[in-house]
């Protein structure tokens, strides 16, 4: 991880937590992405898990886009931003993704 990257000076959180936030800001507008994933993609494939635990703990919802990681089952999973799940489901529907 980029130790000068804009995450890594404002926000409090583990590395973990800050590489998983990073990821989550490369998901564009309009695409969704699983836990699973999200951990593959930063190089740590049995860490679903976790990975929902640090989307759980976005410090920045809806500008680090959180809404866009989804179960693997295709569900919605949880929301942390302001207005839980309902908001997730409307942020989604506005960038096209039919929930």
């Amino acid at each position: 991880m980029n130790p000068n990257h804009a995450l890594n000076k404002v926000f409090k959180g583990t590395e973990f937590q800050k590489k998983v936030w990073n990821y989550v800001k490369t998901i564009k507008k309009g695409s969704v992405m699983t836990y699973k994933q999200v951990a593959i993609g930063i190089n740590r494939p049995k860490s679903a898990r976790a990975v929902a635990n640090a989307v759980g703990k976005n410090p920045l919802a809806p500008t680090i886009p959180c809404h866009r990681v989804v179960r693997s089952d295709g569900s919605l999973g949880g929301y942390s931003g302001k207005g839980g799940i309902k908001t997730k489901k409307k942020l989604l529907k506005k960038e096209g993704i039919i929930v």
